[in-house]
């Protein structure tokens, strides 16, 4: 008998984390690799399987259209964002905007679009949200904003769906040695030293071990700091 092995949409597929979790989950999980850069995506593609999904998280209303000829969905991870420093009295509404559309409302809109796909699996979603999604410090609040607000949208979800059995779950990674990273370090004027951070393959074993927990056990939020050196 044929196992029917579960389908797993992940966001920001090009990206550190993105890729380090396809490349973890490519032997057990059937892919759909979400993102903007197309080329870098095929490339995934061809490097561990599953299908290309361009997606423009700055236009919700193009999601429905997009996901048009996706088939089953076991698993949404919500992996990509946008970060960008600077303090309150400083960061106009654009960015406001641009970073909650990307941080919250893609992922919102998107989960309403796939639940039932998800529902049907009794499957997970997965949001990838930061340290900054539990405390926020000078500089950092747009971002920040965006992470409380993505816990928010976790929380609720987790307690809408209890009943129809999706798991929801919030990793929360400290510092990790990924492009964003590299930026936040530029944009705080220091120098990026990818190995003072946790390495992305780290991370992706963290959501990889959320995703395939036993089904008696949830794991509703995984903090992930740096380890001791």
């Amino acid at each position: 008998m044929s196992v029917v092995r579960p389908v797993t949409l992940v966001t920001g597929a090009a990206g550190g984390i993105g890729v380090a979790l396809a490349r973890r989950l490519a032997a057990g999980h059937d892919l759909i690799l979400s993102g903007r850069n197309v080329g870098a995506l095929e490339a995934l593609c061809a490097e561990v399987g599953g299908s290309a999904l361009v997606l423009d998280l700055t236009r919700p209303e193009s999601f429905e259209e997009a996901l048009a000829g996706v088939g089953r969905v076991s698993n949404v991870v919500h992996n990509a964002g946008v970060v960008e420093l600077g303090a309150v009295g400083a960061q106009g509404h654009a960015v406001w905007s641009h970073t909650l559309a990307v941080n919250v409302v893609a992922p919102a809109e998107l989960t309403r679009l796939l639940l039932p796909r998800v529902r049907s699996e009794r499957g997970s979603v997965v949001f990838v949200n930061s340290g900054a999604g539990l405390r926020a410090n000078a500089g950092w609040g747009s971002y920040a904003a965006s992470k409380f607000a993505l816990k928010a949208l976790a929380d609720a979800l987790r307690e809408e769906e209890a009943g129809s059995g999706v798991r929801v779950s919030s990793v929360y990674p400290g510092r990790t040695a990924t492009p964003m990273q590299a930026k936040v370090r530029s944009q705080e004027g220091a120098a990026y030293t990818p190995e003072a951070f946790i390495d992305p393959d780290s991370v992706a074993a963290i959501i990889e071990f959320v995703l395939n927990a036993p089904r008696d056990a949830t794991l509703p939020d995984v903090s992930v700091r740096p380890g001791p050196r």
